[in-house]
């Protein structure tokens, strides 16, 4: 059994590229880079999300609170939240869901 798998990039966005790093049923790991300027479209779904900051800078909306956030910070966003981002420095986010987002695969 191989516990390795490989994913394809894909652009949800302009200036936005997403990569599913790791998946089960129950939980999944993606990575997320943005150039300056890139967005992350106001949206939600019923999963649990944390965010890590591994590069840049952004500001995060969640449910109208916005929040600005850089390298080295975290957070959970919960289930149905409207959350959304603009990346002011090019970055890259890690996210993990729970459950799986199975409209990524």
């Amino acid at each position: 059994m191989s516990y390795v798998k490989r994913y394809p990039i894909a652009e949800p966005g302009p200036g936005v590229t997403r990569q599913v790093l790791s998946d089960s049923p129950d939980l999944m790991v993606v990575a997320f880079s943005f150039a300056a300027g890139g967005e992350g479209a106001l949206h939600n779904h019923p999963h649990v999300q944390s965010t890590y900051v591994a590069e840049g800078r952004f500001t995060f909306t969640i449910d109208g609170d916005a929040f600005d956030v850089e390298a080295g910070d975290s957070f959970v966003i919960p289930s149905n939240a409207v959350h959304g981002c603009h990346c002011h420095e090019a970055g890259k986010l890690i996210d993990t869901f729970t459950p799986r987002r199975d409209d990524f695969l």
